[in-house]
């Protein structure tokens, strides 16, 4: 045979089977390859995330209620209601007050002050600068939210605390510098969800209201921030979310001191930060643990709650998304 007859062979050979490979590919037995085994493999995947949760949240309520049913039961109004924690006195006391009062003291505050810069800063973004926010503002929005905890905590520990001592007083180390990190923290988490609330919503909105001789300011605090209300508190939920679960920024900068939160200057401590700070010295199943397992539990419930929260508001701007359509 000649060079020329071989090479056509070749190619000939080499045509078949790519097209055998193709036509297998949309063979029976093929689809079971290619869609079967992939559903299999989601399935599993899916089942192991679900199993892995139940599990963590079954272990947790079992440590946490440990306080509550073993030998020396913990009364859960004095758990809830009282402030006096002496763990390791002769009778010991357990009252949490203190650092439910902190967790949502430091929560609450954050929120407050960074919920209005987010919700400004979508603006700016998606209806006033769309081009550059999409270009630079957004970029930046995703490094701040890349950036690990203990950095917030070492800048917050290394330049606001003294800085809040200079200018206001005190030792630094005080509500209004956990609740400057934590604002930080949550801020580009609130931004990044409120932008994409506004722009999701119908250009028809936006036009419909200039039709009508409305100002774009007129636009935007009456019809589109009304609009996408719904997405925008899911924004904001999950930032009190993450501010609530935040532990190692926050004890850096906090004090860490037991008491109630009474002034703005004054340390104070969380939930997170007493778990963190406590368990590696407890023994495993004595009061003083199981307690802390409860606040553990607490914090999973509130987390919970604030879940439903936002379950609750998507439903309702789905429901409003399909009332409009």
């Amino acid at each position: 045979m000649s060079v020329a007859g071989r090479k056509l062979l070749r190619k000939i050979s080499w045509t078949d089977m790519t097209n055998h490979l193709i036509n297998r590919g949309s063979s029976e037995h093929g689809y079971f390859f290619r869609e079967k085994l992939g559903c299999y493999y989601a399935t599993l995947c899916g089942s192991l995330i679900i199993l892995l949760t139940v599990v963590m949240v079954v272990f947790i309520t079992m440590k946490g209620l440990a306080a509550f049913t073993g030998k020396h039961p913990l009364s859960v109004l004095e758990f809830l209601g009282s402030s006096h924690w002496q763990p390791d006195d002769t009778v010991p006391h357990f009252g949490a007050l203190n650092f439910i009062l902190g967790s949502v003291s430091v929560s609450g505050l954050a929120v407050l002050l960074s919920a209005p810069l987010a919700i400004a800063a979508a603006i700016l973004i998606a209806i006033i600068a769309p081009g550059p926010g999409e270009y630079f503002f957004r970029p930046v929005l995703e490094m701040f939210t890349g950036i690990p905890s203990v950095v917030y905590g070492w800048v917050g520990l290394s330049l606001l605390v003294p800085w809040i001592r200079i200018h206001f007083g005190g030792l630094g180390f005080s509500l209004l510098a956990g609740s400057l990190v934590l604002a930080l923290m949550i801020l580009p988490t609130i931004t990044t969800l409120a932008t994409d609330a506004l722009v999701a919503l119908p250009d028809s909105y936006r036009e419909g209201s200039y039709a009508l001789g409305a100002t774009r300011w007129q636009t935007i605090y009456r019809i589109l921030i009304p609009a996408a209300r719904s997405r925008i508190l899911i924004g904001v939920t999950l930032g009190i979310t993450r501010a609530f679960g935040e532990a190692l920024a926050v004890q850096m900068v906090i004090g860490n001191t037991i008491r109630i939160p009474d002034s703005l200057l004054n340390p104070m401590c969380t939930l997170t930060s007493i778990i963190t700070m406590d368990m590696g010295n407890t023994v495993m199943g004595s009061a003083w643990n199981n307690a802390l397992w409860s606040m553990a539990l607490l914090l999973l419930l509130i987390t919970f709650g604030l879940i439903l929260l936002i379950k609750k508001l998507g439903n309702q701007d789905l429901e409003g998304n399909n009332s409009h359509a």
